[in-house]
């Protein structure tokens, strides 16, 4: 081997290094610091809140919180409407989404052109919040779990990346197995999909997000509050703690601080952080495979 690979760094590689290093340690100090702020101002006391600003590690120990939030089995529905609504909705989505893009990756598909141009015009012009709710309650699902999914089952963004994935495979890879007397059903299951985990895994996560999070469309399609998702009924216990007129029926008992606030944060996004993990190598791969080539 060469001298030159033992070569140490000169001066100016090794400052740059280190203000580089500076400066990534600060901006990611900057977006941890306020998840542990919010973190453990959930289990702080109520004067502890109160008389500090900003808490990292709470003096006095405290669940009143998280007893508060999850004091009564309305909650424990919501969690399950919301896991439901995710899992379903992430399913249904990447199913239409796999098929839509496939088809449209395909040359030969009569009226590609168009129905891309409208794909593309869809994102940037959207009907209104009147007219889907008209759709939506011409359908007949008001007051469905279906309306919380139906209404956002296919992203045209996540499309098209899936769409851009399916169009850099090879050519060849469909010839064969056409010759070898598979149908397109066939090539898009046995070769395109196992070819596409990495872009599946990350635009399931897009959808989990989405589903996971689930407001708007609860609120104005679900009148029945027995079928409301979580995030729903943790907007229900922030008015209730802050002394604002809300609907009681979901809470059970009086909230203790400003605590519940943070509280509601954590559960809300402790479940994704939990999930994210599982695709987080297949994150940056799956999400660029599709944007390099159109």
């Amino acid at each position: 081997m060469s001298k030159s690979a033992f070569k140490k760094p000169s001066l100016g590689s090794r400052i740059f290094n280190f203000v580089n290093y500076a400066l990534l340690l600060l901006f990611a100090l900057a977006c941890l610091l306020p998840f542990v702020n919010v973190v453990a101002s959930s289990f702080a006391s109520t004067q502890e809140i109160v008389s500090k600003k900003f808490v990292l590690f709470p003096t006095t120990f405290s669940l009143d919180a998280y007893r508060f939030i999850f004091s009564t089995p309305t909650i424990f529905k919501g969690l399950g409407v919301s896991i439901g609504t995710t899992l379903a909705g992430t399913a249904v989505s990447m199913t239409l989404t796999a098929l839509m893009a496939y088809g449209l990756s395909r040359k030969y598909l009569s009226g590609r052109i168009v129905i891309n141009f409208i794909i593309v015009f869809s994102m940037l012009f959207s009907g209104g919040m009147i007219p889907t709710f008209l759709v939506v309650k011409s359908a007949g699902l008001i007051d469905s779990y279906w309306s919380l999914i139906i209404p956002t089952a296919i992203n045209a963004f996540n499309l098209i990346i899936m769409r851009n994935f399916f169009q850099a495979l090879p050519e060849s890879l469909e010839e064969s197995a056409k010759i070898d007397g598979a149908n397109d059903f066939r090539i898009l299951w046995r070769i395109m999909l196992p070819l596409a985990l990495p872009s599946i895994a990350t635009l399931s996560l897009f959808y989990g997000v989405n589903y996971w999070n689930t407001y708007m469309n609860a609120i104005l399609y679900l009148n029945d509050s027995e079928k409301w998702p979580l995030q729903v009924l943790l907007r229900q216990i922030v008015i209730v703690s802050s002394g604002m007129e809300g609907d009681n029926s979901s809470v059970d008992i009086v909230p203790p601080a400003q605590t519940i606030k943070m509280a509601v944060i954590v559960v809300a996004t402790v479940p994704m952080l939990i999930a994210y993990p599982f695709v987080q190598k297949h994150f940056t791969k799956g999400a660029l495979l599709g944007a390099v080539k159109g």
